[in-house]
């Protein structure tokens, strides 16, 4: 190993250190080094400038553009590309619009599943975007989620009643919707019947078996009845068998009633345990869906109303306020909630608050006003209101813009 040496040109200072002269130093191979040689900081710095020249901020990705190229990759048809591009969108900055892209993607290569998960985390984000309960739709109509589907294309209905394309998914999830629930009604009765039937008195090729008419030995009101003779075997026969395709006309029209009254019962009972699991919304999409399914028993949804604490109304709704839910709501504290006016009070406050109240009640129809203004007359301000709560309502009167 060659040995290092120090060139003259190092001095030795007054305390015996070295002092590195101004130029350059010299070692024992020749070689020649610059002063700077050991700045580490300066290097790194210099080496930084140099790769900040090949990659600038333009080329690293961002959410925006991943999207768009996204975009493009679902234009060309090349769809799995386009779901690692909106992936890596969602990655940086997640947004609704993407969420319902990738959805859309999924559902070109029937991933429903996925589709579905999509435009939930969609509407979370946004629970009034549009495209997302669209889409969310379809996957669920692949999915047999019927009722779920009739359900996110009514939603969307309301928030753009004038789309036609949302009108032609509602009416199509509707019609087949309903074919289901009729297909399985028919199998159902046409099950019970033949289970009933079996108890019949068989009958080959539609007549009696004449060795067991001659054996009829009855009494018919109290009057005994003598072997019928061969001569009128056939007529018997045939008075026999429109007696039993009679009383089988009567027996399925008995349990056709039957099976109505049993499902509409199944229907109450149903109602009853949904009301008993519904889990409290946390938007408008969700209370929605929980009013329209306690519909017909407006007990419930008061049950459901109350669960709600009154200054959640506002981050419930936020935007999304219907014209039709907020009618049913302000009918509904009226008819259950008018022994306890305090609660009904704060209800009809709270919903004044929603984003938008104002907009909202100026686009209520005629009807919508005289019902409002019916129930205010007879309900809120009529003999039997406390004197101190007059006042208040008075002014949500003039806040709800009924005369």
């Amino acid at each position: 190993m060659r040995s290092q040496r120090v060139s003259s040109s190092w001095k030795t200072g007054s305390k015996g250190e070295y002092r590195k002269p101004a130029g350059k130093t010299s070692v024992s191979d020749n070689s020649t080094v610059s002063s700077g040689a050991y700045d580490y900081p300066g290097s790194y710095d210099a080496i930084n400038n140099v790769s900040s020249r090949f990659i600038s901020e333009d080329d690293l990705p961002d959410a925006a553009s991943e999207k768009e190229l996204g975009n493009e990759y679902f234009k060309q048809k090349k769809f799995k590309e386009a779901i690692d591009c909106y992936s890596r969108s969602i990655a940086l900055s997640p947004t609704a619009v993407a969420y319902a892209n990738r959805a859309m993607a999924y559902l070109k290569i029937k991933r429903y599943e996925e589709a579905e998960n999509d435009c939930t985390d969609a509407l979370n984000l946004d629970d009034r975007y549009i495209k997302a309960y669209s889409r969310r739709a379809t996957a669920r109509k692949e999915l047999g989620k019927l009722k779920e589907c009739i359900e996110d294309a009514e939603f969307a209905m309301r928030l753009e009643p004038h789309n036609q394309e949302i009108k032609r998914q509602y009416s199509e999830a509707k019609a087949l919707y309903e074919k289901h629930i009729l297909h399985k009604a028919s199998v159902a009765l046409e099950n019970t019947v033949e289970k009933l039937s079996k108890s019949d008195t068989k009958v080959n090729g539609g007549l009696i078996e004449i060795q067991e008419v001659r054996k009829l030995d009855t009494k018919i009101n109290g009057h005994h009845v003598q072997p019928i003779s061969v001569a009128s075997q056939k007529t018997e026969s045939t008075a026999a068998q429109d007696y039993i395709k009679s009383n089988r006309v009567t027996r399925k029209q008995e349990l056709q009633a039957s099976v109505q009254e049993l499902a509409s019962r199944a229907a109450s009972r149903a109602k009853i345990e949904a009301a008993k699991n519904v889990a409290l919304p946390n938007s408008a999409y969700q209370f929605e869906v929980s009013w329209r399914g306690l519909s017909g028993d407006p007990a419930l949804q008061a049950s459901l109303l109350k669960a709600i604490s009154p200054t959640g109304l506002p981050q419930i709704f936020k935007n999304a306020l219907t014209v039709p839910v907020l009618v049913d709501i302000v009918k509904c504290v009226a008819t259950f909630f008018r022994e306890e006016m305090d609660l009904a009070i704060r209800y009809l406050e709270n919903l004044t608050k929603v984003s938008r109240f104002d907009m909202l009640v100026m686009c209520l129809t005629s009807k919508d006003r005289a019902d409002l203004a019916k129930v205010w007359d007879e309900v809120f301000c009529n003999e039997a209101t406390p004197i101190e709560y007059v006042e208040v309502l008075d002014n949500l009167r003039s806040k709800y813009h009924i005369k």
